[in-house]
């Protein structure tokens, strides 16, 4: 019987060590396309939905499904962060240029971050959460492409992703942000 409780002991020590060393979501903070520290911490209570984007992209025509998806439901129980990189060689070369060409092309009023690398050895610690299961505490996810899509609850829990081809205003989404 010691021995069990000894056993017991040393994985319930493990299980709190496992839970302490995965950062929260909403510990997270990094700089918008501005130059302005985000924090992450203003997200609680909301469901949130991060996509690595690209201005030169087959994909990038879906800052304009974003932009409608962000009117419908974005507010005070949902946000889109738009998180631009270069990590496939597809982005432009400066923050404002950036910020310029969603504007000026797609009307993007979501929050942009600025350019980040979101695989590879500098990949930004948001998206090494996203990523990795044993941060995330929910599933490894490899990042194929621009306008990956993903899904984090309101309590800052990863809860599902989207390939890059699946449209934001797709079922998957949408059932999500209703709660279906």
């Amino acid at each position: 019987m010691k021995k069990l409780t000894t056993i017991f002991a040393i994985l319930f020590s493990f299980a709190v060590l496992s839970a302490q060393s995965q950062a929260s979501f909403h510990n997270f903070k990094t700089t918008d396309i501005w130059g302005d520290e985000f924090d992450f911490a203003q997200l609680k209570g909301k469901k949130v939905l991060i996509v690595n984007t690209a201005s030169e992209c087959g994909y990038t025509g879906q800052f304009e499904a974003l932009q409608r998806l962000y009117e419908r439901f974005g507010g005070d129980n949902f946000v889109i962060l738009g998180f631009p990189s270069n990590s496939f060689d597809q982005e432009l070369a400066t923050d404002a240029e950036i910020a310029n060409f969603c504007t000026s092309n797609y009307g993007v009023r979501f929050p942009m971050m600025t350019e980040t690398t979101v695989r590879g050895d500098n990949i930004h610690p948001i998206f090494e959460w996203l990523t990795k299961k044993s941060l995330n505490g929910l599933m490894d996810i490899d990042l194929t492409w621009n306008f990956q899509k993903f899904m984090v609850d309101e309590n800052g829990r990863l809860v599902d992703f989207a390939e890059p081809a699946v449209n934001p205003l797709s079922d998957k989404i949408v059932d999500w942000l209703r709660g279906n």
